[in-house]
């Protein structure tokens, strides 16, 4: 299958096809014609990069990760402190966030509050 193929097909941008090529590995990706061939292997593998970037990986980290998949040693230890990382990163901007919205939320309290004291002195 061509790139334009596999974007299509799979939904995935061609730049990530493009990046997944750079980073050499496309075990079974074979040029034909000038153009890369994927095959079922690598689609698999796709999807794993999917999952990484949906879940707020940066390219790079993508890469270490599957390097990491794809070694033949037992890697789960590092791959699982990567995930830890991403998910202690993930749950910091999450409480971040939180914070914001409860200060957002006073801030509107005290608007109400002083439109409805407004409206008492006007009757």
């Amino acid at each position: 299958m061509t790139i334009d193929e596999a974007s299509k097909r799979y939904d995935i941008p061609i730049k990530v096809l493009r990046e997944y090529e750079s980073w050499g590995l496309c075990g079974a990706v074979k040029k034909v014609m000038g153009a890369w061939q994927y095959d079922n292997q690598d689609i698999e593998r796709l999807g794993m990069v999917m999952t990484l970037r949906d879940i707020g990986f940066s390219s790079g980290e993508a890469e270490s990760y599957m390097r990491l998949l794809l070694e033949e040693k037992s890697t789960e230890s590092q791959r699982m402190e990567m995930l830890d990382k991403k998910r202690s990163r993930t749950l910091d901007e999450i409480h971040f966030k939180e914070k914001q919205i409860e200060r957002m939320d006073y801030l509107r309290f005290e608007i109400r509050k002083a439109t409805e004291e407004k409206d008492l002195i006007k009757r």
